[in-house]
Protein backbone atom coordinates (compact mmCIF):
# COMPACT_ATOMS: atom_id res chain seq x y z
CA UNK A 1 0.00 0.00 0.00
CA UNK A 2 2.88 2.37 0.90
CA UNK A 3 4.67 1.34 -2.28
CA UNK A 4 1.52 2.06 -4.32
CA UNK A 5 1.06 5.43 -2.59
CA UNK A 6 4.74 6.27 -3.31
CA UNK A 7 4.37 5.43 -7.01
CA UNK A 8 1.17 7.41 -7.18
CA UNK A 9 2.86 10.37 -5.45
CA UNK A 10 5.88 10.16 -7.74
CA UNK A 11 3.66 10.04 -10.80
CA UNK A 12 1.56 12.91 -9.44
CA UNK A 13 4.75 14.88 -8.67
CA UNK A 14 6.11 14.22 -12.15
CA UNK A 15 2.77 15.23 -13.60
CA UNK A 16 2.87 18.46 -11.59
CA UNK A 17 6.33 19.25 -12.93
CA UNK A 18 5.15 18.65 -16.45
CA UNK A 19 2.15 20.95 -15.98
CA UNK A 20 4.33 23.55 -14.22
CA UNK A 21 6.62 23.62 -17.25
CA UNK A 22 3.65 24.33 -19.52
CA UNK A 23 2.33 27.03 -17.21
CA UNK A 24 5.68 28.80 -16.64
CA UNK A 25 6.61 28.86 -20.32
CA UNK A 26 5.36 32.14 -21.81
CA UNK A 27 3.00 31.70 -24.77
CA UNK A 28 5.10 33.99 -27.02
CA UNK A 29 8.31 32.01 -26.52
CA UNK A 30 9.13 29.58 -29.31
CA UNK A 31 10.89 26.27 -28.66
CA UNK A 32 13.63 27.28 -31.14
CA UNK A 33 14.50 30.33 -29.01
CA UNK A 34 15.03 28.27 -25.88
CA UNK A 35 16.94 25.61 -27.85
CA UNK A 36 19.35 28.14 -29.32
CA UNK A 37 19.70 29.78 -25.91
CA UNK A 38 20.69 26.47 -24.31
CA UNK A 39 23.14 25.95 -27.22
CA UNK A 40 24.88 29.22 -26.28
CA UNK A 41 25.22 28.03 -22.70
CA UNK A 42 27.08 24.91 -23.86
CA UNK A 43 29.94 26.86 -25.48
CA UNK A 44 33.19 24.88 -25.46
CA UNK A 45 35.89 26.13 -23.08
CA UNK A 46 38.74 24.05 -24.52
CA UNK A 47 40.30 23.98 -27.98
CA UNK A 48 38.77 21.53 -30.44
CA UNK A 49 38.95 20.78 -34.18
CA UNK A 50 35.51 20.35 -35.69
CA UNK A 51 33.14 21.81 -38.25
CA UNK A 52 29.73 20.72 -36.93
CA UNK A 53 27.47 23.35 -35.40
CA UNK A 54 30.17 26.06 -35.02
CA UNK A 55 28.69 29.51 -34.40
CA UNK A 56 30.61 32.34 -36.07
CA UNK A 57 29.81 35.76 -34.52
CA UNK A 58 26.12 35.76 -35.51
CA UNK A 59 23.37 33.21 -34.88
CA UNK A 60 22.71 33.07 -38.64
CA UNK A 61 26.35 32.11 -39.33
CA UNK A 62 26.60 28.47 -38.30
CA UNK A 63 29.26 26.24 -39.83
CA UNK A 64 28.15 22.64 -40.48
CA UNK A 65 30.24 21.30 -43.38
CA UNK A 66 33.95 21.10 -44.25
CA UNK A 67 33.30 23.48 -47.17
CA UNK A 68 31.71 26.07 -44.89
CA UNK A 69 34.66 25.73 -42.49
CA UNK A 70 37.11 26.23 -45.38
CA UNK A 71 35.21 29.35 -46.44
CA UNK A 72 35.14 30.65 -42.87
CA UNK A 73 38.87 29.94 -42.53
CA UNK A 74 39.66 32.01 -45.63
CA UNK A 75 37.33 34.85 -44.52
CA UNK A 76 38.80 34.98 -40.99
CA UNK A 77 42.35 34.77 -42.40
CA UNK A 78 41.64 37.74 -44.70
CA UNK A 79 39.97 39.71 -41.88
CA UNK A 80 43.03 39.24 -39.64
CA UNK A 81 45.31 40.22 -42.53
CA UNK A 82 43.17 43.31 -43.23
CA UNK A 83 43.36 44.25 -39.54
CA UNK A 84 47.18 44.26 -39.64
CA UNK A 85 47.16 46.24 -42.90
CA UNK A 86 44.73 48.76 -41.43
CA UNK A 87 47.00 49.35 -38.42
CA UNK A 88 50.01 50.04 -40.67
CA UNK A 89 47.94 52.19 -43.09
CA UNK A 90 46.70 54.34 -40.20
CA UNK A 91 50.29 55.00 -39.09
CA UNK A 92 51.22 55.98 -42.66
CA UNK A 93 48.19 58.27 -42.98
CA UNK A 94 49.06 59.92 -39.68
CA UNK A 95 52.60 60.61 -40.90
CA UNK A 96 51.29 62.04 -44.20
CA UNK A 97 48.68 64.23 -42.51
CA UNK A 98 51.29 65.80 -40.26
CA UNK A 99 52.88 67.76 -43.09
CA UNK A 100 52.07 71.12 -41.49
CA UNK A 101 55.63 71.44 -40.23
CA UNK A 102 56.79 74.76 -38.87
CA UNK A 103 60.45 75.49 -38.32
CA UNK A 104 61.23 77.96 -35.56
CA UNK A 105 64.78 79.28 -35.40
CA UNK A 106 65.95 81.00 -32.26
CA UNK A 107 69.34 82.29 -31.14
CA UNK A 108 70.96 80.24 -28.39
CA UNK A 109 74.17 81.25 -26.56
CA UNK A 110 77.04 79.01 -27.69
CA UNK A 111 80.57 78.43 -26.42
CA UNK A 112 83.00 81.39 -26.04
CA UNK A 113 80.25 84.03 -26.34
CA UNK A 114 79.14 82.92 -29.85
CA UNK A 115 75.48 82.71 -30.83
CA UNK A 116 74.11 79.53 -32.44
CA UNK A 117 70.79 79.21 -34.28
CA UNK A 118 68.72 76.34 -32.94
CA UNK A 119 65.87 75.03 -35.11
CA UNK A 120 62.75 73.47 -33.62
CA UNK A 121 60.38 71.42 -35.75
CA UNK A 122 56.69 71.63 -34.91
CA UNK A 123 54.36 68.89 -36.16
CA UNK A 124 50.67 69.48 -35.82
CA UNK A 125 47.26 68.17 -36.73
CA UNK A 126 43.97 69.98 -36.18
CA UNK A 127 41.10 68.26 -34.38
CA UNK A 128 38.39 69.34 -36.84
CA UNK A 129 40.27 68.36 -39.97
CA UNK A 130 39.52 65.69 -42.56
CA UNK A 131 42.66 63.64 -41.73
CA UNK A 132 41.72 63.50 -38.05
CA UNK A 133 38.08 62.58 -38.80
CA UNK A 134 39.31 59.86 -41.18
CA UNK A 135 41.66 58.56 -38.47
CA UNK A 136 38.73 58.47 -36.03
CA UNK A 137 36.53 56.45 -38.41
CA UNK A 138 39.41 54.06 -39.20
CA UNK A 139 40.10 53.70 -35.46
CA UNK A 140 36.47 52.68 -34.84
CA UNK A 141 36.68 50.10 -37.68
CA UNK A 142 39.99 48.81 -36.26
CA UNK A 143 38.52 48.41 -32.75
CA UNK A 144 35.43 46.57 -34.05
CA UNK A 145 37.56 44.20 -36.17
CA UNK A 146 39.88 43.53 -33.21
CA UNK A 147 36.91 42.54 -31.03
CA UNK A 148 35.51 40.37 -33.84
CA UNK A 149 38.86 38.56 -34.09
CA UNK A 150 38.95 38.12 -30.30
CA UNK A 151 35.42 36.67 -30.29
CA UNK A 152 36.29 34.34 -33.19
CA UNK A 153 39.34 33.12 -31.25
CA UNK A 154 37.09 32.58 -28.21
CA UNK A 155 35.02 30.01 -30.13
CA UNK A 156 37.99 27.74 -29.23
CA UNK A 157 37.69 26.17 -32.69
CA UNK A 158 41.22 25.17 -33.69
CA UNK A 159 40.72 25.93 -37.38
CA UNK A 160 39.39 29.44 -36.71
CA UNK A 161 42.13 30.16 -34.14
CA UNK A 162 44.79 29.14 -36.68
CA UNK A 163 43.09 31.39 -39.27
CA UNK A 164 43.28 34.39 -36.89
CA UNK A 165 46.95 33.77 -36.00
CA UNK A 166 48.05 32.96 -39.57
CA UNK A 167 46.18 35.95 -41.01
CA UNK A 168 47.68 38.33 -38.44
CA UNK A 169 51.17 36.94 -39.07
CA UNK A 170 50.82 37.13 -42.85
CA UNK A 171 49.39 40.66 -42.64
CA UNK A 172 52.26 41.83 -40.46
CA UNK A 173 54.80 40.15 -42.75
CA UNK A 174 53.31 41.75 -45.90
CA UNK A 175 52.59 45.25 -44.58
CA UNK A 176 55.06 46.09 -41.82
CA UNK A 177 58.36 45.67 -43.67
CA UNK A 178 57.89 49.11 -45.27
CA UNK A 179 57.34 50.65 -41.85
CA UNK A 180 60.78 49.54 -40.63
CA UNK A 181 62.50 51.07 -43.69
CA UNK A 182 60.95 54.53 -43.36
CA UNK A 183 63.28 56.75 -41.33
CA UNK A 184 62.58 60.45 -40.98
CA UNK A 185 65.92 61.97 -42.04
CA UNK A 186 64.96 65.43 -40.72
CA UNK A 187 64.87 64.08 -37.15
CA UNK A 188 68.66 63.65 -37.26
CA UNK A 189 69.61 66.85 -39.09
CA UNK A 190 69.54 69.61 -36.49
Amino acid sequence: SDHMRMNHMEMHHMGMNHTDDNITMPPHQHPTTSASHSHEMMMPMTFYFGFKNVDLLFSSLVINTPGEMAGAFVAVFLLAMFYEGLKIAREGLLRKSQVSIRYNSMPVPGPNGTILMETHKTVGQQMLSFPHLLQTVLHIIQVVISYFLMLIFMTYNGYLCIAVAAGAGTGYFLFSWKKAVVVDITEHCH
